[in-house]
């Protein structure tokens, strides 16, 4: 069996492989190699997740591609459980084994210990079954200790995360949506001990059910007679033909999987609970930028989106026809590109570099994000972020070149990383750590191009329509205004699939939200959280 040039055998003896006698090698770069009826192998930093001695056997725990059984060359199968049994001919040559996997598992730094927080209510409320079904024998063959707890209420996984005793855990996991995810951040991020904590890897493992498991796109449904639906059928039938045709549910924002899915996709791999697993229990671990969002002194702290206009309709407007089930998301998106509304508005940027041509020239800002009062409205000191908290990355605005665009707009939608839910890239070229926002803006657009342009949300070719302003940014300022055909009416600020602000007239405007609907301010800290990453 061969190896690399700079490969060297740390064992090379005879031993019996699921009870055939035969010669195996294990190297530096641990790397098992041995014969059956061709030459096989296993990569213990890749695919090996354990081992446990019995007797005189160890039984090698590992997930290989299925397509070939063993992976010693690139091949892209669906993983699947295997377990093979070494039977080393004597008792020091079994320690020996034992010893060296030990030693290259315990230098890959993976985690030992884990604190995993279920969303029971996510997906089809199976996350207690995915939990005890699928992620937890993993974790067991991987010998990794965890503590569960399930969320009971919104905003748990935040307490939680504000009073946990990191000390305990190499690790905290979020099986749910992203929802969970961005309690715990923010959780950390208000600890008197947040510079240590948020250093705390996370990782997030998918409980809700992708698009693909949606119904037929073309299911319109009874339409309620409460909000005067009988001349908004009229006015869809003649899109129905081309409605089914494409398919816009990938439009729907929310609590979605869109950050593992950015994980996964960054290296190919299925968006998948197994793969999702794999990669927090390898231990591999990639920084992530975090965004203050702030108004006066109230801060939310963002790791995926934010929206105004079309997309935050659709996102938050949607859950009044929640009885239609995942169609509502199609049926709303296809709603509002007909009856289309258009914001007056102004956004501010500070452009990335080589984007500097965007927009026209903007005013200087004056004093710092953690000190400036963009918009002084009194708040509840419970949404408030306690000075023990983390206030912000200190950027100083007036040493920065800022750019403005005028609206009517139509939709203002900033991604942190590329994958809004499993089936929306909507922005294929945001990075994890960059220390930047992309930012898509789109002024106006035909409704019969909006309508393709949806469609194609699912592979991140929509930036490149001519209606679409696409680019990076690294501090935003949004002041949001009225509806231009109804000027009595505002529009809602969502980020990371909740409710920030709700204009005067919007979907349960009546509620009290984090923010009011004025101007808000987000900047940039490059690499402020760390996830488990699958590379």
């Amino acid at each position: 069996m061969e190896q690399c040039e700079a490969e060297t055998l740390t064992i090379n003896e005879q031993v019996r492989v699921n009870g055939a006698l035969t010669a195996a090698t294990l190297s530096d770069y641990g790397r098992i190699r041995w014969t059956e009826s061709n030459d096989l192998c296993l990569t213990v930093e890749k695919e090996v997740i354990g081992f446990a001695v019995e007797g005189s056997r160890i039984r090698i725990r590992a997930f290989v591609e299925s397509e070939i059984g063993l992976s010693c060359v690139g091949s892209r199968g669906i993983r699947v459980r295997k377990d093979f049994v070494f039977e080393p001919l004597s008792e020091d040559s079994q320690q020996l084994w034992c010893q060296k996997l030990q030693e290259f598992i315990d230098s890959l730094e993976r985690p030992k210990r884990l604190f995993i927080i279920v969303n029971p209510f996510g997906g089809r409320k199976s996350g207690s079954k995915i939990f005890h079904e699928e992620v937890k024998p993993l974790l067991e063959a991987a010998d990794i200790q965890f503590t569960e707890q399930e969320t009971q209420y919104q905003l748990h996984a935040k307490e939680i995360a504000q009073t946990l005793d990191l000390s305990m855990y190499d690790g905290i996991v979020c099986l749910s949506g992203d929802g969970i995810l961005v309690e715990v951040v923010n959780g950390l991020l208000q600890r008197e001990d947040w510079d240590a904590a948020i250093k705390m890897p996370l990782g997030i493992i998918p409980a809700a059910y992708s698009a693909n498991w949606r119904q037929s796109k073309s299911y319109l449904g009874p339409i309620d007679p409460e909000n005067d639906m009988d001349s908004i059928k009229d006015q869809i039938r003649p899109f129905k033909s081309k409605w089914a045709s494409v398919s816009i549910c990938g439009y729907a924002l929310g609590t979605g999987n869109g950050m593992v899915k950015s994980l996964l996709d960054s290296v190919d791999d299925h968006c998948s609970v197994l793969n999702a697993t794999l990669a927090i229990i390898r231990g591999y671990k990639h920084s992530l930028d975090v965004a203050t969002v702030l108004q006066g002194e109230t801060r939310f702290f963002s790791v995926l989106m934010l929206a105004w206009g079309l997309v935050a309709d659709i996102d938050i407007e949607s859950e009044k026809y929640r009885w239609m089930g995942s169609s509502r998301l199609d049926f709303y998106a296809l709603l509002r590109i007909i009856r289309l509304r258009k914001y007056n508005g102004r956004v501010s940027f500070v452009p990335a570099p080589g984007y500097e041509a965007y927009g026209e020239p903007g005013e200087q800002k004056v004093g710092c994000t953690s000190k400036l009062d963009i918009c002084s409205q009194s708040q509840e000191e419970t949404v408030k972020v306690q000075k023990h908290g983390y206030q912000g990355p200190e950027v100083f605005l007036e040493n920065l070149e800022w750019r403005n665009i005028n609206g009517p707009f139509v939709s203002v939608w900033l991604h942190n990383v590329p994958w809004g839910t499993e089936d929306t890239k909507a922005a294929p070229d945001a990075k994890f750590s960059d220390g930047y926002l992309d930012l898509i803006i789109m002024k106006d657009c035909p409704k019969s191009s909006l309508l393709t342009l949806m469609a194609k949300l699912n592979d991140g070719s929509h930036v490149k329509s001519p209606y679409v302003l696409y680019l990076k940014v690294k501090a935003f300022i949004l002041e949001p205004g009225q509806r231009l055909e109804d000027p009595t009416k505002g529009g809602i600020i969502d980020s990371d699939g909740e409710v920030l602000a709700r204009g005067e007239g919007t979907y349960k405007c009546e509620q009290k939200d984090l923010m009011t609907y004025g101007t808000i301010q987000m900047t940039v800290d490059k690499g402020l959280a760390t996830l488990f990453s699958p590379r």
